[in-house]
């Protein structure tokens, strides 16, 4: 019996993407595939080949650079495979790759007796972060890499800037609207030996200062002189009111490191000058400097000079994950934010010298630099600068004016598509011809094609050009319509050709 009760309707799903993710559509799709063969093909150039891994590894071979190994769904889209019944269950934790270089490191160990040593590879793809999104911020986004496994030599850190170098011109970025930032993480230890912020002899001391003075340093370009300094003596207050503490340096020892950091000069050869005479008393740094001044010296030999790539002791990446050269592609040229204010647009590349990560799996030091660009950031760039995604042309529609005639319609789209021109038939409804050009209007289609039953009969078909008819309805003179219609009739067998020329503006 029924209780009366009416059946509770069935939920719908929401349509709606989740949180920190987004869709792309076409122009935005072909401009990102577009840049990732421009860059690639840079990448191939040098002498890199491809490598696709999987999107998913287990926590242990990501490693400890994630937010927080402890927990691995913190930080990264993480679960663990069920093995197991009951209160057995439970095996690896998987993870959605964070980037693309711990999969790299991991292949390299992996294959390690079946790779050419150096290994050289690119790879590009999607990353997955569990962070908290926030305006162009998102979960998910593209990167395009770079690597050189197995080398130690620093020429292949100058071959690394280089290549970025060429990648961005490739990719529309044009010269003097970038520059390349180099420095050493041995140049920072120098710096930090100096103040008394590092012990060679004992990596702990004075850790968490030390983390708090390179951080920092980090913010000379946005903070100024001052704002550093503040931050590594006793602290500074922003302007929201929120407090930071500082690394406790007396002033001297503060003004001494934006000293050193100032010495961003005229030409990398007085870089390095000004950079010898400050760190003389630290091995270390003075290592550090010798590897920039041949990194420098590579560079120049090649024509790289500081137009494009420039030394710069301010530069910070991956504290716990970088050991020698650093490097940071930064865009120069000025953007209005939110507000219309102006500001740099900043960085869309970066990368180092990890000579540690493949250490993880095989327990034997293995050199390794590489770079990773940051594909939806270099798109936000061009978008910027008026060079980003443009909607391209559709498909040439042929319309269906008799649905028993479809085999005609669709030997014209064939012909159209043998000879390398996108083209489809209307599949929907015929009835109302005006639809039928609203979808190619829609569909920003550049010609329709017409062969209603006079046409038919006499063997011909009529090319509606929607393009010049739109700026003709637009703009256009009576001379420029007379003398070129919007709509012409040719015969059948000279379809291929007339749309040609059409599609080639009339040449």
């Amino acid at each position: 019996m029924s209780d009366g009760k009416k059946p509770k309707a069935e939920r719908r799903p929401r349509a709606e993407t989740p949180r920190g993710f987004r869709d792309y559509f076409g122009a935005e799709v072909t401009a990102r595939r577009d840049m990732l063969a421009a860059i690639t093909a840079v990448y191939h150039r040098y002498g890199f080949d491809p490598l696709e891994t999987s999107a998913v590894e287990t926590v242990e071979a990501l490693g400890k650079f994630l937010p927080d190994v402890d927990r691995p769904n913190e930080g990264v889209f993480g679960w663990q495979e069920n093995e197991g019944e009951g209160d057995q269950a439970g095996g690896d934790w998987l993870a959605l790759r964070y980037d693309l270089t711990a999969p790299l490191a991991r292949v390299a160990a992996q294959y390690r007796n079946d790779l050419p040593t150096p290994y050289r590879r690119y790879a590009f793809g999607p990353v997955w972060r569990n962070e908290k999104p926030g305006p162009g911020r998102f979960r998910q986004f593209y990167q395009c890499d770079a690597d050189t496994v197995g080398a130690a030599s620093v020429a292949a850190d100058a071959e690394i800037c280089a290549m970025l170098a060429d990648a961005l011109e490739a990719a529309g970025i044009e010269r003097g609207d970038y520059v390349i930032k180099v420095n050493n993480r041995k140049v920072l230890d120098g710096i930090m030996e100096c103040v008394g912020l590092l012990d060679p002899e004992n990596l702990d001391f004075k850790a968490h200062e030390r983390g708090i003075a390179v951080r920092a340093i980090d913010k000379i370009d946005r903070l100024g002189q001052s704002g550093v300094e503040q931050l590594l003596t006793t602290g500074r207050k922003d302007e929201s009111g929120d407090f930071t503490s500082g690394a406790g340096l007396e002033y001297v020892q503060a003004l001494w490191v934006t000293t050193v950091l100032m010495q961003r000069l005229e030409n990398n050869a007085a870089t390095i000058a000004g950079l010898r005479s400050h760190l003389a008393k630290s091995p270390r740094g003075m290592e550090g400097i010798n590897e920039l001044e041949e990194i420098a010296a590579l560079l120049s030999a090649q024509g790289y000079g500081p137009d494009r790539i420039i030394l710069d002791p301010g530069v910070v990446r991956g504290l716990g994950y970088y050991t020698g050269p650093v490097y940071e592609a930064e865009l120069t040229f000025e953007i209005l934010d939110e507000k219309g204010r102006k500001r740099q647009f900043g960085s869309v590349a970066g990368g180092g010298r990890y000579d540690d990560l493949v250490k993880r799996f095989t327990g034997q030091a293995v050199p390794a630099t590489g770079v990773s660009i940051g594909v939806d950031r270099l798109l936000a760039a061009l978008a910027a600068k008026g060079r980003g995604a443009k909607d391209s042309a559709g498909p040439v529609v042929v319309t269906v004016m008799d649905r028993d005639r479809m085999a005609d319609y669709m030997a014209m789209v064939g012909d159209l598509r043998a000879a390398g021109i996108r083209a489809e038939v209307y599949f929907g409804n015929p009835k109302q011809f005006g639809n039928q050009l609203k979808y190619a209007d829609k569909r920003a289609s550049p010609i329709a094609v017409i062969q209603g039953g006079d046409e038919a009969a006499k063997g011909t078909v009529v090319l509606k050009d929607l393009i010049l008819g739109s700026q003709i309805a637009q703009n256009a003179t009576l001379e420029e319509w007379k003398d070129r219609p919007a709509q012409v009739e040719v015969p059948r067998g000279d379809l291929v050709a007339a749309v040609q020329k059409m599609l080639g503006g009339g040449k």
